[in-house]
């Protein structure tokens, strides 16, 4: 009887960490990606003016909804999360959208938005392969630039509340992104912030107090009501949702590199956008925006070595705890709205910048990539400058084009597949010439 060979070596994205060091481990996961959600929060709470507890529960929400999502992505349950060491954010973009939506159209209308955004990507999802290809780098790079420029208009009122103590947290946010490196870098906006807060407190700038002696944070369910379902006023999460499946491709496919598995995108990418689907129906239900699987931990990843889908789930548990610890959430919510609004400046202006670096993957020196870019910069930014242009037009169109981010996301995505169209029937002209 031939003796048993040697049993399969685990793979390192499935290898498992001792409590020794799993810990330390996620905590800097957490660390590393803990800006984006108390920062979009206390944007969502200054563009809504919410009272400070409620501000805590929608902190709370959205801590435990990013702990949910991590363990979703990293550990996987019947075809729900790619099973990679991911960790879940409100998407910057999203949370825009959601803010835009809210302001023109009302928070329950909004929610409504994140509920129909997420069951369009878990529609969708089948069709994958077909979809993906409408969202290139030009579309979601126009797209991603104006939805910057837009939230840089709504941030700056927030800002203005308190002009010194803003400029203090954005010159010490800004001075971060320059001078920090590694796991530091990603914390310069919380730094920032402290930076700031430390300034409001020297300036006598009164601090908002945030009423209970609770131990746990219970996130508050329909905080803005039952939700309302308005496809036009959804359009521009309808539409981010689709393009998200571009984004989950790249993420998806450089995770899986970087933990040395052989990357499937048609079998991995559906799971991923799915955990980001499922997640994002708890969120609105619970007042947030659109959950996104996020790549700024891919980075650590990169720098420990550590491939071990299991860090990311434990930091995955620690963002549910922190997130149920009403003094954690309370402390937070009660930080000067000047403040808020000097990060955001930053946060939103860094989105535009992603944008730019999107479009690089593009040649403008093409006539019809360099006119899609011109025109949807065009529908985009008129809103902005000109808001009264379209006064004129019949409600529907007044929400559809009167708003830049669905303005610019409809024309760079018509406009791309048209000019894609042209381009691909001139080529193939002088084959059929006689």
């Amino acid at each position: 009887m031939a003796a048993p060979g040697p049993a399969p070596a685990t793979a390192p994205v499935d290898a498992r960490v001792p409590p020794s060091r799993l810990v330390p481990l996620a905590v800097q996961h957490v660390l590393a990606m803990i800006a984006a959600p108390v920062s979009t929060v206390f944007l969502l709470a200054g563009g809504l003016h919410l009272s400070p507890d409620r501000t805590a529960g929608l902190l709370s929400a959205t801590l435990v909804l990013c702990g949910v999502g991590s363990l979703l992505q990293s550990l996987g349950v019947l075809r729900i999360g790619a099973r990679l060491p991911f960790v879940m954010l409100p998407g910057g973009a999203a949370a825009a959208l959601f803010l835009q939506i809210a302001r023109e159209h009302g928070a329950a209308t909004a929610s409504g938005a994140v509920l129909l955004a997420a069951l369009l990507l878990l529609a969708v999802l089948p069709w994958y392969g077909r979809i993906v290809r409408f969202f290139p780098p030009l579309v979601m790079g126009t797209t991603v630039l104006v939805i910057g420029v837009n939230m840089v208009a709504v941030a700056a009122p927030m800002a203005a509340a308190g002009s010194g103590t803003a400029l203090v947290t954005l010159a010490a946010t800004a001075l971060g992104l320059l001078v920090l490196r590694g796991v530091w870098r990603q914390l310069s906006v919380l730094l920032g912030m402290a930076v700031g807060t430390a300034a409001a407190a020297l300036a006598g700038t009164p601090f908002r107090a945030v009423p209970g002696d609770a131990v746990l944070a219970l996130p508050r369910l329909l905080p803005y009501g039952v939700p309302h379902f308005d496809l036009l006023a959804a359009l521009p999460l309808l539409v981010f949702a689709l393009a998200s499946l571009a984004e989950a491709t790249g993420q998806t496919v450089l995770n899986s590199e970087t933990v040395g598995r052989p990357p499937e995108p048609a079998r991995d990418v559906p799971r991923t956008a799915r955990a980001d689907a499922v997640t994002s129906l708890v969120a609105g239900v619970f007042g947030g925006p659109t959950m996104v699987t996020s790549a700024e931990n891919i980075g650590i990843v990169r720098l420990t070595g550590v491939r071990s889908r299991f860090v990311t789930a434990a930091a995955g548990a620690l963002l549910v705890l922190g997130g149920l610890l009403a003094p954690v959430t309370r402390l937070l919510a009660a930080l000067p709205v000047p403040v808020v609004g000097g990060a955001a400046l930053v946060i939103y202006a860094v989105i535009a910048a992603m944008g730019v670096d999107m479009l690089r993957r593009t040649d403008l020196g093409d006539r019809a990539a360099s006119t899609v870019v011109a025109l949807t910069l065009l529908a985009g930014l008129l809103p902005v400058l000109a808001p009264k242009l379209y006064a004129p037009l019949p409600g529907w169109a007044h929400t559809l084009f009167g708003s830049g981010v669905p303005a610019a996301a409809l024309t760079a995505a018509v406009l791309s597949a048209l000019f894609g169209r042209l381009d691909a029937t001139g080529r193939a002209a002088p084959a059929g010439a006689g």
